[in-house]
C-alpha cells in the first residue's frame, strides 16, 4: 500500500508541500532582508547595489544587532516556518507529528549530549583528511577557503560578546534557536517524511545527514557536519522525541557561545578555526567505540518511551482520520 499522510498526501505530494513552503520562505527572508536593508545602507545606494552595500554594512560592528536579528528571521523563515506548515497541511496542527511529546527522561538528556559530544571528537579528524584531499583540486580548494572566510567573519562579528546580556541573548540567537529551528526541519519533517515514505530508515537518516551538510555550505567541515546530521538522525530515529535532539543540539552550541564569550574577554584576536582542539585519528576511532556503547544505552532508556510515543501515535490516528475520505 502507497504511503499516505495523516490528510491523504502521497510521499512525493508531502515532499512536494515541503519544497513549497521552502520556497515561501527563502523569498520572505529575501524580502524582509530587502527591508532591513534599505535601513541600513548608506542614503542615495542605488537598488542595483544594495545587496553588496548590505554586506559592508553588516560587517560594522554598530550593526552587530541587526546581523544577530537577521540570523533569528533567516533559520525561522527557512527551517521553523516551512517545518510548521507542511505539518500542519499534511497531517494536521498537533505538534506530535513534529516530534513533540511528553515521554523523555533525563537518561535520555544525558546520554544525548555525549553522543553529540563524542560525535565531535569523531569528526574532528575529518576536517584535515578533507583539506588534504582538496588540496589536490585548486580551484575547490580555493572556494573551500573563501566560504570558511566569509563564515568565521561572521561569527566573529556575531560572537563579540562584550558584556552578560549580550552574553544571555547569543545563547538564544546562537544556540537555541538554531537547535529548534534545525532539528524540525531537517529530523522533524525531512527524515520523518522520507522514513515513512520510503521504509529505509538508515537511508532516509543518511540522505538527511548529508542535506544537513549541505545546507551549512562548508566544504572543509562537510563530512565532519554529515557525521554530525547522522548521529542526530539516528538518536531521532531511536527516541522519537526530538526534545531530545534539541537539548543536545542546542548544548552543543551552547558550548561554543560559551568559548567565544570567554574569549571575547581577551584582548588578542580570536581564530575561529582554532577553537577546536586536535584531535588524532586513534582518539577518533576511540569516539567510534564509546558512541556505540553510548547508543545501546540510549536504546534501553527509550524503550519504554517509543512504546507509549507509538501508542499515542496509533490512537491520533485512529481519531483523526474518522471522517477524513483521503485519509
Amino acid at each position: 500500500m502507497q504511503y499516505k499522510s495523516n490528510k491523504g498526501f502521497s510521499g512525493l505530494g508531502q515532499l512536494g508541500m515541503l519544497l513549497l513552503f521552502l520556497g515561501v520562505g527563502l523569498m520572505l527572508t529575501g524580502f524582509i532582508q530587502l527591508l532591513i536593508g534599505f535601513y541600513i545602507v548608506p542614503a542615495g545606494t542605488s537598488f542595483s547595489q544594495i545587496g553588496t552595500a548590505m554586506i559592508e554594512a553588516l560587517k560594522d560592528p554598530k550593526n552587530v544587532g541587526v546581523s544577530r536579528i537577521l540570523q533569528v528571521i533567516g533559520t525561522l523563515c527557512i527551517m521553523f516556518i516551512p517545518a510548521v506548515l507542511y505539518s500542519w497541511v499534511c497531517n494536521g496542527r498537533n505538534p506530535f507529528w513534529l516530534g513533540f511529546n511528553k515521554h523523555i527522561n533525563l537518561p535520555q538528556i544525558m546520554i544525548g549530549f555525549l553522543i553529540i559530544f563524542m560525535a565531535n571528537i569523531m569528526a574532528m579528524p575529518l576536517e584535515e583528511l578533507t583539506k588534504k584531499a582538496i588540496a589536490y583540486m585548486p580551484s575547490l580548494d580555493s572556494m573551500a577557503k573563501n566560504l570558511e572566510a566569509t563564515y568565521n567573519e561572521q561569527v566573529l562579528l556575531l560572537s563579540n560578546l562584550k558584556s552578560w546580556p549580550e552574553f544571555i541573548l547569543a545563547i538564544f540567537i546562537m544556540a537555541f534557536f538554531p537547535a529548534m529551528f534545525e532539528e524540525l526541519f531537517f529530523r522533524g519533517a525531512i527524515q520523518t517524511l522520507l522514513v515513512k515514505w520510503w521504509k529505509m530508515p538508515l537511508l532516509a537518516i543518511i540522505f538527511t545527514s548529508l542535506f544537513f551538510s549541505f545546507i551549512h555550505m562548508s566544504i572543509y567541515l562537510f563530512l565532519s557536519r554529515a557525521i554530525l546530521g547522522f548521529v542526530l538522525g539516528l538518536m531521532y530515529y531511536k527516541t522519537k522525541n526530538i526534545w531530545v535532539n534539541i537539548i543536545a543540539h542546542f548544548l552543543n552550541n551552547a558550548i561554543a557561545v560559551i568559548q567565544m564569550f570567554v574569549l571575547s574577554g581577551k584582548k588578542e584576536s580570536i581564530d575561529i578555526s582554532k577553537l577546536d582542539p586536535k584531535v588524532d585519528w586513534w582518539v577518533g576511532f576511540l569516539a567510534v567505540a564509546v558512541l556505540v556503547m553510548l547508543f545501546k544505552y540510549l536504546h534501553r532508556y527509550s524503550e519504554d518511551n517509543k512504546m507509549k510515543i507509538y501508542a499515542r501515535e496509533q490512537a491520533l490516528l485512529v481519531n483523526e482520520n474518522i471522517g477524513n475520505p483521503l485519509a
